[in-house]
Formats: C-alpha cells, structure tokens, sequence
C-alpha cells in the first residue's frame, strides 16, 4: 500500500503496512470548540450515556469535534460525527447488536482494515455492515491507546472530508 505510507511521511507508528502517520504527536495538541462540543439529540433530549462508556464517548467526542467543521448527529441510535455537511467519519459503538466491546467505526482508505485487523484482531475488527466497504472497529472499552485512537480518526477524517476541510489540518495533504 505505497500510498499510504507515502501519504504519512514521518510515520511514528506502523502496523502492518498502513502507516499511522503525524496524527499521533497531533493529539495533545487537540482544541475543543464550545459550540461544537454539544452532544447529539434524538427529539431534543440528549444521548446519555454512563460510567465507564461515557466516559469513553467524551473523550471521543473531544477527539471528533477537533476537527474542522465536524459536527455530531445520532444516526442508527448513536452518536456519530460528520465532515462538515459531508459524510460520516466516525460512529460510536455501543454493544452493537449485544458486542462484547464499546467501538468506533471509521471508514479508512482501501487496504487499512486488512492490516489492522490482522496486526491486533483484539483491538481492530471489521464491523458489520459497513466492513464491507472498508471501515474498521476500534475497540475502545480495553485499555484503548488515545494517540492510536486520535491518529486513526484523523485518517478517517481525511479520508472523506472534502479537499477544503483538509487543507484546514496542519500538515495534511490529500
């Protein structure tokens, strides 16, 4: 997968051949905008969550709404993130369908979910539904590793925002 890594020059992390690249000494760097931090709604009322899962959804909430022009809205029951106007980045998984585990999804370019799952089948899988078009699942509800975590959404990020969205993230190019 030459693009990939070509795309992360200045990789601090590899598994298998997809590079996680920049992103990872990007996450304490992240901002929160108050504006934006606002957790979905379903007819007004807010999804909560409790204990361990939310505080596992805050903290990838914070991670999401970092992003230029990202924005939360429920789909399919849970919160999930969206490129601007565009298209989903990440979704939350709570026990999806009984899971053993809480989740992100992310839609992550051709080849990424085959490493990943292959590199830590505990800690990446292939979710249903939307595997098939490439999307991969973070398992966050063990000892997740937040600068993975960050990085890989940021890839995700990237990987459907529009070219102007991008050129907003410092050091990215598409």
């Amino acid at each position: 997968m030459p693009g990939i890594v070509e795309q992360h020059a200045g990789c601090v992390r590899s598994i298998g051949c997809y590079s996680v690249g920049m992103a990872t000494r990007r996450a304490s760097r992240s901002t929160s905008n108050d504006e934006r931090s606002l957790p979905a709604t379903e007819a007004g009322r807010s999804v909560t969550k409790s204990g361990p899962t939310r505080l596992l959804l805050d903290r990838l909430r914070a991670i999401c709404l970092a992003l230029p022009e990202a924005n939360e809205r429920l789909s399919h029951g849970e919160p999930t993130w969206f490129a601007g106007k565009g298209k989903v980045f990440a979704m939350f998984d709570d026990h999806h369908h009984g899971a053993a585990h809480v989740a992100v999804w992310l839609p992550l370019p051709p080849g990424a979910q085959e490493d990943l799952v292959a590199s830590d089948p505990a800690r990446f899988f292939r979710p249903p539904y939307v595997g098939s078009s490439g999307w991969v699942g973070v398992v966050l509800s063990s000892s997740p590793d937040w600068p993975l975590v960050t990085a890989l959404v940021r890839d995700a990020f990237v990987h459907v925002a529009t070219k102007k969205l991008v050129a907003q993230l410092p050091g990215t190019t598409r």
